[in-house]
């Protein structure tokens, strides 16, 4: 159950948008107990994590749902500015929404990615709906983009001192990471993972099915800056190798597709690659699949 901020009761924003925080926190717990998952954490193991498992997860998403509803209340807030106003309006509230996940966790990062995308889709539906436009999946993401534009020049490109990792990663391989795919509106998920989500129901596979195979399209495509850090270019390449491959094998739905992921993630366990940033953009996925289509 979505739980509210005390200081913010979920009564004060319209049932539209609570609606929307509900499926925000609903997207996390559809991500972790997604299984099995190649190198990352579900019900059957910890993936390649050794401080964590599916608890912290839990817990996690927990602290963090009584945020979501502020970061859309934000958005709402700020509807009459310009959205290229909004990201450092959002900032101090992302900054508590992430130290209420490290309480939670007991200092382990489950979800600093998904705090990150989740605020900025919260805010965009707030400030969407406050201004009496359609919320669709595709007008949410534009306007994630125009709340995001010139992000990664102001902290990858330029100002870039290398105290975060994302921006070690920017200066070594040049991979722009989250602030990337904000700024880009979430092309990833908007032109692959999505539709072929959206495929996989309509051609009669159950959601599990669908989602797995959207990962793997994910984990295929997605420069995963978790991966880099934990194998550098050659472990992100060889993990999009093999994503790539099991789905012209099939995917997921095939009568090999679980033992083919199992083995995957025995592969992904010894190399100690996680693609935790696939993780995140997949949380993105199925909470755009839950919005109306346009003009619906």
């Amino acid at each position: 159950m979505l739980r509210s901020h005390p200081d913010y009761p979920l009564w004060e924003i319209p049932p539209a948008c609570q609606y929307f925080a509900r499926d925000a926190f609903r997207a996390l717990l559809v991500e972790v107990n997604l299984t099995p998952k190649p190198g990352l954490v579900d019900r059957d193991n910890n993936g390649a994590h050794r401080d964590m498992n599916i608890g912290h997860f839990y817990r996690s998403s927990r602290a963090i749902s009584q945020w979501l509803p502020l970061f859309i209340r934000q958005g709402m807030v700020d509807a009459i500015l310009p959205a290229d106003r909004q990201l450092s309006r959002l900032r101090p509230l992302g900054m508590a929404c992430e130290k209420a996940m490290f309480r939670a966790t007991g200092g382990i990062n489950t979800h600093k990615g998904s705090v990150f995308s989740l605020g900025l889709l919260c805010s965009a539906f707030g400030r969407l709906h406050q201004q009496q436009r359609q919320v669709s999946a595709q007008n949410l993401c534009r306007e994630v983009a125009q709340i995001s534009s010139g992000l990664v020049n102001r902290e990858l490109r330029h100002n870039n001192v290398g105290q975060t990792a994302g921006q070690r990663l920017f200066s070594k391989f040049g991979l722009t990471g989250a602030r990337g795919e904000a700024e880009s509106g979430f092309q990833q998920v908007l032109v692959g993972a999505l539709p072929l989500y959206c495929q996989r129901i309509a051609d009669g596979a159950g959601e599990q099915v669908a989602l797995m195979d959207s990962l793997l399209w994910l984990m295929a495509h997605n420069d995963d800056t978790n991966v880099a850090s934990r194998g550098g270019i050659e472990g992100l390449r060889w993990l999009q190798h093999y994503a790539a491959q099991l789905l012209t094998q099939g995917g997921s739905g095939i009568a090999q597709g679980i033992p083919r992921l199992q083995q995957f993630n025995a592969a992904c366990i010894a190399r100690n690659l996680s693609p935790g940033g696939s993780a995140d953009l997949l949380i993105v996925t199925w909470l755009l699949a839950q919005l109306p289509p346009p003009d619906a």
